[in-house]
């Protein structure tokens, strides 16, 4: 399997402590995606949608760990259980707003991830089959500590 980055999403975090930990607690943070240029051409109709998903690497993820105790809990989960960051594959998925396209760059609002990740695929948001409201969260319904920022309990390097 190969997979290669089709761009770069620069933001104003720099390191994982006080990063958001979801889009939602960014407080509308903004950032930008670099996209290579011979990936433009794809960019078109993009304009009219407000929000994209972005599949990226964690490239500064710690090593992956089966056990982790996630950022909002105190209890150790399985890392399958988790958004935590330190996985076999360290893959990425956030859902951020578009606020605008110009040539190659989009720029974007409620970003959680740090400057220079590499980007690997843009998908549209679609509120008819991209939300379930009613569904269950498992240990997250439980309990839940006020976590919004990461702490660097997931920092590291991992090789692209």
């Amino acid at each position: 399997m190969k997979l290669k980055s089709i761009g770069v999403i620069r933001t104003p975090f720099k390191e994982q402590p006080g990063t958001p930990i979801q889009g939602i607690y960014s407080e509308e943070a903004e950032g930008k995606i670099e996209l290579l240029p011979e990936y433009a051409d794809g960019l078109q109709d993009l304009a009219g949608f407000d929000r994209v998903w972005l599949v990226y690497w964690m490239d500064r993820a710690a090593k992956a760990k089966l056990k982790v105790t996630p950022y909002r809990d105190t209890q150790e989960r399985g890392i399958f259980a988790t958004r935590a960051p330190s996985r076999p594959n360290p893959i990425g998925l956030s859902c951020v707003r578009v606020t605008g396209i110009s040539g190659n760059v989009i720029s974007i609002r409620d970003v959680d991830m740090l400057d220079g990740t590499p980007l690997l695929d843009i998908k549209p948001y679609m509120p008819e089959f991209d939300s379930y409201p009613e569904s269950k969260a498992g240990w997250f319904d439980e309990r839940r500590a006020e976590r919004t920022h990461a702490d660097g309990r997931f920092s590291g390097r991992v090789d692209t």
